[in-house]
């Protein structure tokens, strides 16, 4: 019984990251690039008094592409590569996050769990895979369009994914040399110490080099901007999905969320310490979960404080005839007073009774996820930044990029970590 619900927690943590969280990061796009634009962005659509700063406006453009005509033009030649093409990136897409790990391994009753939706032992090699896969459905819905902006999308991803991930898999084989595992839970826990005894062991401060090229490298295969040249709107129109409507557009763009979602986890894995809180392994967390949950008592209540009066500053409506935000303003802080007061009575709870060892298993999963998340949520907070401060590369610049930059650079850093291990071991 507790395997199958720890399978299900995992898939269905996995799904609500790679494709549930769409709707959020559409709105959360629009919202940062009207800061960055100095203007106010989607804030009008409702469902009742319920606005949330604009995100029903994205469930509305969701619903709006679901139930558009699907419309196939006349002029296409390959109807089956047509409509097969959203579909294969949608889903390499989603199982690029499937052997993500959101924790340490979960100990209930001796029994141990790897805390990702489908457990195998491939680790990093299943990513590079189905990363490699996607680009197949661009390619393909490109090409099967009949269309002269399709066929030059589909060429441009096409040069960019071969030009990338060169440079991706070198700067993976230096990470690797260094954690000594492909195993995406292993090298997460190899990044759970520190040197120095203030830096963390994570793999932006012990693999530099390959860290950045690794970040770049997987910009580039997300096909956001500055590395969107297959769909560039200012040149081809709309490049490979210029023929595209209704939910098989749609698709594309649940795709490239999904493939957004996939490269911030696996950054956050590689680069960033995956779901190791800073400065904690695993077994000092679990030594010292009293200590945690009794700082977790002070910390929520004054999140849902600060939370709440943020709220009531800036949710007021200039209209005093419009009483709906103030409305939701209510709602909405009696919920996470709710949720922050029933969170903070089981904790008194817990750490009045004890949660035995299979409970402290579970507090410290939880606690991972959490970080985990936090983790996971900046990055993307950087992917839609970029996307909106960097202008698109010009094709001969992303090649240059590619092949004069990074691929020299990927080959110098595991000649310069491999003589560090071997002069090391020695």
């Amino acid at each position: 019984m507790s395997s199958a619900i720890v399978i299900a927690v995992n898939i269905a943590l996995a799904t609500f990251l790679a494709v549930g969280l769409t709707p959020v990061f559409v709105w959360w796009e629009r919202r940062v690039s009207g800061f960055i634009q100095d203007r106010t962005g989607p804030n009008r659509c409702s469902i009742g008094p319920f606005r949330l700063g604009g995100l029903i406006q994205s469930i509305a453009d969701m619903l709006k592409l679901a139930f558009k005509e699907d419309f196939t033009p006349s002029h296409i030649k390959y109807k089956f590569f047509f409509t097969i093409a959203p579909v294969i990136v949608f889903f390499c897409s989603f199982l690029t996050f499937a052997t993500i790990p959101f924790a340490d391994n979960l100990v209930i009753n001796g029994q141990s769990f790897i805390m990702s939706a489908i457990p195998n032992e491939l680790g990093i090699m299943w990513f590079l895979a189905f990363a490699g896969l996607s680009i197949y459905g661009i390619i393909l819905g490109g090409y099967s369009s009949n269309s002269k902006y399709g066929l030059l999308g589909s060429i441009r991803a096409a040069a960019q994914v071969i030009s990338y991930e060169a440079a991706m898999a070198l700067a993976i084989i230096s990470m690797l040399l260094s954690y000594g595992s492909i195993h995406l839970t292993d090298i997460a826990n190899a990044q759970a110490g520190t040197f120095l005894g203030i830096i963390p062991m994570w793999g932006i401060f012990i693999q530099p080099i390959a860290s950045v090229i690794f970040i770049i490298c997987a910009f580039a295969e997300t096909n956001r901007a500055p590395f969107d040249i297959a769909e560039g709107e200012s040149e081809i129109v709309a490049g490979y999905h210029t023929e595209y409507s209704a939910m098989r557009f749609g698709l594309f763009q649940v795709g490239e969320y999904a493939a957004m979602s996939a490269s911030a986890a696996i950054i956050v894995t590689l680069v960033f310490g995956g779901y190791q809180i800073p400065w904690m392994d695993t077994t000092s967390v679990q030594n010292n979960m009293d200590y945690i949950m009794i700082a977790l008592i002070i910390i929520l209540p004054l999140k849902a404080f600060f939370l709440t009066r943020w709220m009531k500053k800036n949710n007021k409506s200039k209209d005093t005839n419009d009483t709906s935000r103030e409305t939701e303003t209510k709602i909405l802080s009696t919920l996470f007073w709710g949720i922050s007061l029933i969170v903070v009575g089981l904790l008194v709870i817990f750490l009045t009774v004890g949660l035995g060892e299979n409970g402290i298993n579970i507090v410290t999963a939880v606690l991972q996820i959490g970080t985990f998340l936090v983790k996971f949520f900046l990055m993307a907070f950087v992917f839609i930044w970029i996307r909106w401060t960097v202008l698109r590369f010009r094709y001969d610049q992303l090649q240059m990029l590619g092949w004069k930059v990074l691929l020299p650079l990927a080959l110098l850093n595991i000649v310069i970590t491999a003589t560090f291990i071997v002069v090391q071991g020695s």
